[in-house]
């Protein structure tokens, strides 16, 4: 019984892990390979606010963004940050900058905010967090599921980020050492 629970288990972790099918799939082909990744995608994660109250004593110095086979996903770089780094992650109509209250107007069908429990400045009022373009942080052209990504503000020691998605889909937070990782699905 062992054997086949760990066989069945492994040839569905397999699965899970093949890579998609190409884009010079044949017709025939395209309907399994999609029901293939379909099943390969589903997410339990839910589009409800994610929360902890943990404190870290990193500062942001960078934020980053990649595209993963089921998600989109966004990287706060906090060197130094422990593993519980705080966060609230969730959809809001509008989505406002920390301190002055202006709003941050974002491409989208819905509108995530993003809040660090990380500075992006020093003890001096130094920034450990630069940028060119606060409207355009990170380049998301080409995305499936992002479409932009803009600055909300670092202020009384939070960092805010407002991320336009294509729609309110699934997303989970969670933490590395050093990192405060966002994924948003491409579908439910």
């Amino acid at each position: 019984m062992l054997r086949k629970t760990t066989a069945a288990l492994a040839v569905l972790v397999g699965l899970a892990l093949a890579p998609a099918a190409t884009a010079s799939t044949n017709a025939a082909g395209t309907g399994a390979a999609a029901a293939a990744t379909a099943a390969g995608c589903a997410v339990d994660w839910g589009s409800q606010d994610k929360q902890s109250a943990d404190t870290s004593p990193g500062l942001l110095v960078d934020l980053r963004a990649g595209q993963q086979e089921c998600f989109d996903r966004l990287v706060f770089d906090v060197p130094g940050g422990g593993a519980g780094e705080g966060h609230l992650v969730g959809y809001r109509d509008v989505i406002h900058a920390d301190g002055s209250g202006e709003v941050i107007p974002l491409r989208g069908g819905a509108k995530l905010l993003v809040v660090a429990h990380s500075p992006a400045y020093d003890d001096n009022g130094n920034p450990t967090y630069t940028f060119a373009d606060r409207s355009e942080l990170v380049d998301v052209s080409g995305y499936r599921t992002f479409r932009q990504v803009a600055w909300g503000n670092s202020f009384e020691g939070f960092s805010t980020v407002g991320l336009g998605v294509r729609a309110r889909l699934p997303f989970r937070v969670f933490t590395l050492p050093g990192r405060l990782v966002v994924d948003v699905a491409h579908s439910w």
